[in-house]
This record gives C-alpha cells, sequence and structure tokens, in this order.
C-alpha cells in the first residue's frame, strides 16, 4: 500500500480496519487530563481485557461457594483448567494440541526444557545464542554448562552482527551452524530479539541445526501472540514463551512451553517429574511409580495457579476471536506506516534499527537516537506516549493490533518530532 502523511489517511485507515472493534475490549490507561494514552509498550506488557475481572470473579466465587470442591465441580472445574486454554495456545503457536502446555513462568520453562534438550558431551557441548538475548537466557544458558561441569566462557557461542550492522544476517547464522555444529548441543534462540526487534528465520535455524545433530529450541517472549508461528511444521525440539507481553495474561502472567511431538514418547528423554505430570487416571492412586502423561503436559509439575490461567483464558478467548492472520496483517500495516511516518519526517536524529523486511520483524520497532535519547523519550511520557527506553540509546514502539489504532502512529510520530 501507498501511505500519505496525514492525520486524514491515518483516520481512513482506522475507518477500513475490520479490527477495529477490537480496542474496545480492553482497558487503555489515560492521561491526567482524561485522553487515552499512547500505549506502545505491549511488549513489555499488554493491555487488559475487560473480561478479566468476570474470569477471574468467576473463579473466587467457586472457591467463596464451594472451597475444595471447585477442582471438580466449579463452572470449569479446576483440576482440568489448563485444557481450556489448549486449542487457543495451539492455534497461536502453529501446534498440536498435545505438543503445549501452559505452566510456571519462563525462566522456570527453559530450565525444564534444558535438563531434558541439552545433553552436552565431551565432544558436543556448545550452545549457540544471539549475542544480545535477553539477559535471563544468558543466565539460565550460563548456569546450565556449569551445572554439567563446563565452562560458559568455552561453551556459549555469541552470534553478534557484521561490524556496522544492526541485526544478524541470516546467512551468518546459517554458516556459523554449518562451520560449529558438529560442536553444538543446543542452539537457542530468541524469536524475535528484545532490542533490535528482529525476527529471526526460525524455520531455517532449526533445519540447520538438526543437519548438524543438534537440538533446537526457542524463546518466543517476544513472538507469541506476535508472529505467525509454526512450530509443529518448523520442527524445532522445544519452544518456551512468557504470556505477559503480547498475549495479555497480566503482570506476572503464567508461561507457555512447546515439546515437538516426535519427543513426547520418547522416555529416554531425561525430565524433572512432578505430581501434575503424572497418569490423570492414577495420579489420585498416590503411589510412587511416575508414568507420564504423553503430551507436553508430562513436563508439569504442579498443580497451576487457577486465578492466572483466567486472567489468561480472556485474552487466549479475543484472540481466538479475532485470528492471527487478521492481526498479523494488521500489525504489518501498522509497523509500515510508522516507518514510513519516521523515514518521511526524519531530522537525521533517529535511526530504525529494526529490518525493514516486514517478514524479519514483529510489530516492535526499535529507535535507535543519535542525541539526546533520554531525554526524547522522557518528552513523549510526558506528552501521553507510554513505551520504553533500553540502554544504550532505544526507544522500543510496539503498535499492537489488538488494541493500536492508526491515528496513534500518526499522533506518535507528530510528538517524536515536535520541538
Amino acid at each position: 500500500m501507498k501511505f500519505n502523511n496525514t492525520f486524514d489517511f491515518a483516520f481512513s485507515l482506522d475507518n477500513k480496519d475490520e479490527l477495529k472493534y477490537y480496542r474496545n475490549r480492553f482497558y487503555i490507561p489515560q492521561t491526567n487530563t482524561g485522553k487515552d494514552v499512547i500505549y506502545f509498550a505491549g511488549n513489555s506488557l499488554g493491555l487488559q481485557p475487560k473480561t478479566v475481572r468476570e474470569y477471574i470473579e468467576q473463579e473466587l466465587l467457586d472457591w467463596e461457594k464451594m472451597g475444595v470442591e471447585g477442582h471438580n465441580h466449579a463452572k470449569y472445574p479446576w483440576l482440568p483448567y489448563h485444557e481450556f486454554l489448549t486449542e487457543q495456545t495451539a492455534a497461536l503457536t502453529g501446534a498440536l494440541p498435545e505438543e503445549v502446555i501452559n505452566m510456571n513462568s519462563l525462566t522456570v520453562n527453559l530450565h525444564l526444557m534444558m535438563i531434558s534438550f541439552y545433553r552436552p558431551t565431551v565432544n558436543k557441548n556448545k550452545i549457540l545464542i544471539e549475542a544480545n538475548a535477553f539477559p535471563s537466557d544468558h543466565y539460565a544458558l550460563q548456569s546450565q554448562i556449569k551445572f554439567h561441569g563446563y565452562d560458559p566462557k568455552e561453551c556459549l557461542i555469541e552470534m553478534k552482527p557484521l561490524n556496522g550492522e544492526q541485526v544478524i544476517r541470516t546467512e551468518n547464522i546459517l554458516q556459523k551452524i554449518n562451520e560449529d555444529g558438529d560442536k553444538i548441543a543446543l542452539i537457542m534462540f530468541s524469536g524475535v530479539n528484545y532490542y533490535s526487534g528482529q525476527a529471526f528465520d526460525m524455520e531455517k535455524i532449526t533445519k540447520a541445526g538438526h543437519t548438524k545433530g543438534c537440538m533446537v529450541g526457542f524463546d518466543l517472549a517476544h513472538a507469541a501472540g506476535n508472529l505467525k508461528l509454526k512450530l509443529n511444521k518448523w520442527g524445532c525440539d522445544f519452544a518456551v514463551w512468557c504470556s505477559y507481553k503480547y498475549l495479555n495474561g497480566g503482570p506476572g502472567a503464567i508461561a507457555g512451553a512447546f515439546v515437538h511431538k516426535k519427543h513426547l514418547l520418547d522416555m529416554t528423554i531425561p525430565k524433572f517429574w512432578g505430581w501434575w505430570g503424572q497418569d490423570k487416571a492414577t495420579r489420585f492412586l498416590m503411589d510412587h511409580d511416575f508414568r507420564p502423561i504423553p503430551t507436553a503436559e508430562s513436563w508439569q509439575l504442579s498443580n497451576p495457579p487457577i486465578l492466572q490461567l483466567a486472567a489468561l483464558r480472556a485474552s487466549l478467548d479475543i484472540f481466538h476471536s479475532a485470528g492471527i492472520d487478521k492481526l498479523r496483517l494488521k500489525s504489518e500495516m501498522l509497523t509500515g506506516f510508522m516507518e514510513y511516518l519516521i523515514n518521511e519526517n526524519n531530522d537525521g536524529n533517529i535511526e530504525i534499527i529494526t529490518p525493514p523486511n516486514k517478514y524479519e520483524r514483529g510489530c516492535q520497532l526499535s529507535l535507535r537516537a543519535k542525541k539526546d535519547g533520554k531525554a526524547l523519550h522522557k518528552k513523549l511520557n510526558n506528552s501521553g506516549v507510554i513505551c520504553d527506553w533500553r540502554e544504550p540509546d532505544v526507544i522500543r514502539c510496539a503498535p499492537v493490533p489488538l488494541y493500536n489504532t492508526f491515528t496513534d502512529v500518526w499522533n506518535f510520530v507528530k510528538l517524536l518530532y515536535s520541538k
């Protein structure tokens, strides 16, 4: 589409947007003057669906009225409650229902997955990751390497962009896998890098890794609910994600995990066992023989937090109604329009470090300020824009298709360049 640098054009895009009414299903924070803020921080914390209170209050009511009997007799019984989210979670991640589970937090799930899929040997013990992955991923990988008796300085391979470039070229990742794959036990990349906003080619990375006998996993914290995922088709061994960003599950929301079906019946895979991974039919016999559920559920340790699941279910119902295909198309339009407006108005201070190719990014654009970046971010915040600052010089902006508008984008860029 050919864009136009006018408010009327942005307004016309909003009028034509078939998803525009979904904004009304979320609470939009207000400025001190009672106006809607421009909320571009869904990559840090998604907004609250208006149905969340109803979903949680149903569980509070059942707890109030039934006590422990709610496990079997609540309107949505608690014992199988996580199963109410399975189909929609699978649809959002391009997985089979038996391959996904909502449980724990992201880094806990990452550690559980690495217990199963990082199995280093003397000759094949390295982990490949992007150098600027989120710190918690680095901490987890370093600690797993040390747990197995190896040195992170020797075993953690960090991919960096070429000198003068902002993102890591896919061909360089594939070349590195081809060159060092015989020494790499695990490839662990983000789906979308939190800082640059680069979306990695997960299908090609997985194929290249498997060709060299590597396990391949992904941190989808910035990809779940953002990209069109096809985890089963791509064949990656596992993936983990949080649910408080694009999935709008609330602060500290329950996280998720994917394990490819090819691993589900492999009883030789090491795994930490817990009560909720035990066969449902015999769980309450209370014996000590662990018989794993033949799905990703077998990685569960404990019964899940129902109130968190209820909050996430409210959001997943909205995703199911809107459809990830339509949301992705609108996302591409929103970031494309923002990119166009920034380039049209650019005074030389702002550089977009996120790839220009829509297939190599999600709904985040990372803006590098060449000077006075913190002051610029503060000005935006004082003007009713909520986006975030990442050291040393990046403002991250995420127009989310469920609740952001094209006029949000136009007004943001106007404020960005206002004196």
